[in-house]
């Protein structure tokens, strides 16, 4: 009776992957351009006694801000519509917070592993590499 809701949600889990999978290269590619923009000021900053751990966080923070404010706006929109498409079934499950605090985590932390991939290289680098090209 609802083969054709497995079909679709088999469709909707491969296009789904693939999204992340554009998404995290997206941002990754992001991150490295920002890295490199600001790779004099990562210079200086370790020149001056900055720690890996702070550069980090200096360069994940608006990453990370980012994507929590596009989860704020997902949320909504996809409540409405998956109880939209709930409605059109006999039996239907709750909708609760958990499964978008669920959601929102697990995007949180797929894009902090993207965004940590270069962030770590870029705090890592040699300072020297950075300032030598003034």
């Amino acid at each position: 009776m609802y083969s054709s809701e497995q079909k679709l949600g088999k469709i909707f889990a491969l296009f789904s992957g693939l999204a992340i999978l554009i998404a995290c290269l997206g941002l990754f590619a992001l991150t490295a351009f920002t890295a490199e923009q600001r790779k004099k000021e990562i210079g200086i900053r370790k020149v001056l006694g900055a720690s890996v751990s702070g550069i980090f966080s200096m360069l994940s923070k608006e990453f990370l801000s980012l994507v929590v404010i596009a989860s704020f706006i997902a949320v909504p929109v996809g409540y409405y519509f998956m109880r939209q498409w709930l409605l059109e079934f006999a039996y239907r499950i709750e909708l609760t917070p958990a499964v978008f605090l669920m959601a929102g985590l697990l995007v949180l932390f797929i894009a902090w592993l993207t965004v940590s991939v270069r962030t770590i290289k870029a705090a890592m680098s040699n300072p020297v590499e950075a300032l030598r090209t003034e």
